[in-house]
């Protein structure tokens, strides 16, 4: 019997297409994470920014000027209110109401509904607009290393890669910038911080709340280039107001890739002094002692897993956002000035303009959230995202949000202050992570956090 294969035949046709295939597809990434090296520094900045102004001058040109306090601000050290290092300026002009046609092109559908929500009293004063700050040299490096080599992997769940950097200076698809603007944002390696959350009803009336807060980051210590394995960042969160839930403790842990290794997290109970696992923890379930008027995944406009949603890039655009926003966490602005009905005195907000990403994702058939559509505005120069609007599963807009976030000198990076999350429907909204009249500010890069200081063993020593 003799074999019926001719003899030196070769690979079948549709294996050889394939192969071919795939050779070209590797062959145009390598091209192409060629090509983005060689513009970081060049026609992008080293994180991927577009370096030049725009046409008519209200964004200028970035000049990265300043590492750290720049030489007019008297930096007392980390753990202070911040000091803003542009205190004589003044709004350019201030959008409201009776003008909002003139702006409408730069404002988001949040923005928007919140001007016809209140129209005699929320405005929008704008600043004259800086790019002046930089991030540390190593982050730069970092952001190089990713262009040439990171990727996601399972199902864009996770990334293979190097931290201390941007992951995608320049993203191609939703899901690359969603690792930008989430989990690879260059945050503080360590904080400690007493905030304020105000609840702010229709009526005016507030429910208070008041949390001692403890994050490490441990892959964004300062100069350090790692690998995308072991913990991404650990938390815990002890309630300190309302008294009815005083004591409880929230903690838990996150990795680099959310199919493989999901988030982690328990709850300390006062009341029974024990320690359960919070199965699940993140997406719509209600964020601890916020009244329900926020989700977890919406704490600073986006954190954990974007699974259920289909993520695509809208496209770059001019908007006015909030920026250098130290007026607004100033010691001498009190709460009773500050938290005004429907939305914050907007005498104490900073808006610039500035180009963002816009990243919006879409829920995904089969999958559940409270939010049927979410869209994220995501700054060019940080990629940290400022503005949010959340749309109901009727693609009704539901809420929209913004952090204010101003540059910590001693993080040498963004910080993120007072996040104010509105409910257009029932005219309230949240005003969360408040300091003003906490005694110390935000205490930023301090050392001594450890591993040990976070999950279910430390939650029951702080409960004792």
């Amino acid at each position: 019997m003799t074999d019926s294969k001719p003899a030196g035949r070769g690979p079948a046709p549709c294996v050889l297409a394939l192969a071919l295939l795939l050779g070209g597809t590797l062959s145009s990434a390598a091209q192409a994470a060629a090509e983005d090296v060689e513009r970081l520094g060049k026609d992008l900045t080293c994180l991927g920014a577009d370096p030049t102004g725009n046409a008519d001058g209200s964004i200028p040109p970035f000049t990265g000027q300043w590492l750290g306090a720049p030489p007019q601000v008297a930096f007392k050290g980390t753990g202070h209110h911040p000091v803003d290092p542009y205190p004589d300026e003044k709004p350019l002009f201030v959008i409201t109401a009776d003008n909002l046609a003139q702006y409408a092109d730069a404002l988001s559908d949040g923005q928007k509904a919140l001007f016809k929500l209140y129209p005699t009293t929320f405005k929008m004063p704008i600043y004259p607009s800086h790019r002046d700050f930089r991030f540390n040299d190593s982050v730069c490096q970092a952001t190089r290393e990713n262009a040439k080599l990171a990727r996601l992997v399972d199902d864009g769940e996770g990334v293979v890669g190097k931290t201390g950097g941007t992951p995608f200076p320049v993203p191609r698809s939703g899901l690359e910038l969603l690792k930008n603007a989430s989990t690879f944002t260059l945050r503080a390696w360590t904080e400690e911080y007493i905030s304020d959350n105000a609840y702010v009803l229709k009526d005016g009336n507030i429910n208070w709340g008041r949390v001692h807060s403890r994050n490490l980051a441990p892959a964004l210590e300062p100069g350090k280039i790692g690998d995308t394995v072991g913990n991404s960042a650990f938390y815990l969160n002890e309630t300190l107001l309302p008294q009815r839930d005083k004591g409880e403790i929230n903690t838990g842990t996150e990795f680099w890739n959310d199919k493989t290794e999901p988030r982690q997290a328990w709850r300390y109970d006062p009341g029974t002094r024990r320690v359960r696992q919070s199965p699940g923890y993140g997406f719509d379930m209600s964020f601890p002692g916020s009244g329900g008027s926020i989700t977890v995944d919406e704490v600073r406009l986006f954190n954990g897993s974007g699974q259920r949603y289909d993520w695509k890039i809208v496209g770059k655009r001019e908007m006015y956002i909030p920026y250098n926003a130290y007026r607004v966490h100033a010691p001498d602005l009190k709460y009773a000035n500050l938290l005004t009905p429907g939305h914050i005195n907007p005498e104490a907000m900073r808006y610039e303009r500035h180009r963002v990403w816009e990243l919006e994702g879409t829920l995904k058939p089969g999958y559940r959230h409270l939010y049927g559509k979410r869209k994220l505005y995501i700054d060019e120069d940080t990629w940290f995202p400022m503005l949010a609007d959340n749309y109901d599963n009727r693609g009704e807009l539901w809420r929209t949000s913004m952090v204010n976030y101003f540059y910590a000198y001693e993080t040498q990076g963004p910080q993120a202050g007072v996040g104010l999350y509105h409910d257009l429907n029932a005219g309230s909204y949240l005003a969360f992570n408040l300091i003003n009249e906490q005694r110390n500010g935000y205490q930023l890069n301090r050392p001594g956090f450890s591993p040990r200081d976070f999950g279910p063993e430390a939650a029951r020593r702080f409960g004792q």
